[in-house]
């Protein structure tokens, strides 16, 4: 394990030791010309080929290490359409109306998936959720009866539960139950298999391959790799996620580190109403989902990311804290017994949206970030919005993930 990986994922994944069956794809060994080179072979590069390939233009995927082994191999891969506050603390940053519609896009993209998984089958364990966020908390009953109005005045299908209507076993005071809100998904299996359709579309996906250098010309970017072999490209696409420095300066996201287990597959789920996405109301919050082979995953506990150092002391002590409460929330769960233990990267940003579009300097450098919660959901609309880009055709709903959106 390199230093540049160290900084990402410390542990045992679940969804890379799961998955026995190991793809693998060669390294560049020579020079290729393309229409589109996409940086990063995790689930946003994928989903980034998948849309480019879908409408024939060429592409070549470099990932530097293996295709889903970073971040992508710790995403809990917990899909919600709402973003990581609620809508009353977002409005400092984003005008209501824009983060309803962000909302909104975050359904879009979930349908997305869903017809994705119609036309190719079901081999990434997706399955359809609805959704909870509660608190267990008096004093944060209010926030959450707002959040609920606005989402119901907005005609989000949701229900407003209580002490009196609690489906749950775990301490609730309020919460909001969003039909269809969600989904669940193997991260590693998804990256694969949108790869493999991409690959029939033309697609020529490279691992083990780390660009070291850009060279820029009016027409096109030169994608030049450790081994000397290089990438001639229209149009470069970051999708990289947290490891930006190669192509800007500019800090994107507020980095920390968070925390997961997973545990072994247990024998009911008493207590936890149709196994629905759990997401609680603390800053940092935590979150819960069940696999299809019937593990609950529970992940939060975010700290300060520090790079190069990795407490092992810290990262017990924050595994310790999550099996209790999980064992808190389900007691009639009397098998939870924890099999993976693991953290990574988590990126952040002022208005919980991620960055789509042109680079401010740049013009045929292009970023699909999909950074805070909804990292795979914003990756997907990334893909849709990029590739009709290409062919000059710009969404209107760029503007909300817009790349100097936070600059003076």
């Amino acid at each position: 394990m390199g230093n540049a990986k160290l900084q990402y994922v410390q542990g045992r994944p679940i969804f890379t030791n799961i998955n026995e069956h190991k793809n693998q794809y060669p390294y560049l060994t020579k020079n290729i010309d393309t229409d589109v080179c996409i940086i990063g072979g995790g689930i946003t590069g994928a989903i980034t080929s998948y849309y480019f390939s879908k409408e024939n233009i060429s592409c070549v995927l470099l990932e530097k290490r293996r295709i889903a082994h970073l971040s992508t191999s710790v995403t809990t891969s917990l899909l919600q359409y709402e973003l990581d506050d609620n809508l009353s603390d977002l409005t400092e940053y984003i005008d209501l109306e824009d983060a309803i519609r962000a909302y909104n896009l975050g359904l879009i993209a979930l349908d997305e998936i869903d017809k994705f998984i119609k036309e190719y089958g079901n081999n990434c364990d997706y399955k359809k959720r609805d959704t909870l966020l509660y608190t267990a908390k008096k004093d944060e009953i209010n926030a959450i009866k707002i959040e609920y109005d606005y989402r119901k005045n907005n005609n989000f299908d949701v229900e407003y539960i209580n002490e009196d209507n609690n489906k749950f076993s775990f301490d609730l005071k309020a919460g909001i139950l969003s039909k269809n809100g969600g989904a669940e998904i193997d991260p590693y299996k998804f990256t694969h298999e949108l790869l493999n359709i991409s690959q029939n579309n033309g697609l020529k996906v490279y691992e083990n391959t780390e660009v070291i250098d850009l060279k820029y010309y009016k027409d096109y970017i030169e994608v030049i790799t450790e081994f000397g072999n290089i990438v001639k490209a229209k149009k470069v696409i970051v999708a990289t996620g947290y490891n930006t420095k190669l192509f800007t300066n500019r800090n994107f996201a507020t980095k920390t580190t968070t925390f997961n287990i997973a545990t072994k597959p247990v024998k009911n789920f008493d207590g936890w109403y149709e196994k629905v996405l759990i997401r609680d109301n603390c800053d940092p919050y935590n979150y819960l989902r069940t696999t299809s082979d019937n593990r609950i995953i529970i992940g939060g506990e975010d700290v300060d990311f520090v790079p190069d150092i990795f407490d092992e002391k810290l990262a017990n002590k924050k595994y310790d804290i999550l099996e209790n409460r999980l064992k808190n929330m389900f007691k009639n769960i009397k098998d939870i017994e924890v099999d993976y233990k693991y953290c990574g990267t988590f990126a952040s940003t002022l208005d919980n949206l991620g960055f789509i579009g042109e680079d401010t300097k740049h013009n045929n450098l292009w970023y699909n970030l999909g950074y805070g919660a909804n990292g795979i959901l914003f990756a997907i609309l990334g893909g849709m919005m990029l590739s009709k880009l290409y062919h000059g055709e710009k969404d209107k709903d760029m503007r909300l993930f817009k790349v100097d959106r936070f600059d003076n």
